[in-house]
């Protein structure tokens, strides 16, 4: 099991749960955290911190295309190791569904 990022992050990106993160599994896309799978050790401290609710444990039906978005972004965008400046806008975002198509696959700044 892993816990993965899922379409609620999506031009939401608060950053809770980078903090939180023993292991820094976490990487930056422009508008969307993933974890890395590889390096995620299924602790589940980052879960609770998220206010957008968008991690989730692999586990969950339904999150083939996130685990994989996940495992593919965390190869080429760089690691965040601490919480930076959400999106101005994040609060607008939070709790909407449908946002995938709004996904960016560029990478953030990783700072």
């Amino acid at each position: 099991m892993t816990y993965i990022v899922t379409e609620s992050c999506i031009k939401c990106k608060f950053m809770d749960c980078v903090e939180v993160c023993p292991v820094d599994c976490f990487y930056e896309g422009e508008n969307f955290l993933v974890i890395n799978p590889d390096e995620c050790i299924d602790c589940g401290v980052c879960e609770p911190e998220c206010p957008a609710e968008a991690i989730l444990p692999d586990t969950e039906d339904g999150l083939d295309e996130w685990l994989d978005l996940n495992t593919r972004f965390s190869a080429i965008w760089p690691n965040i190791t601490t919480k930076g400046t959400s999106p101005s806008d994040a609060e607008d975002w939070q709790g909407k569904d449908g946002k995938r198509a709004e996904l960016s696959e560029n990478p953030g700044t990783g700072v």
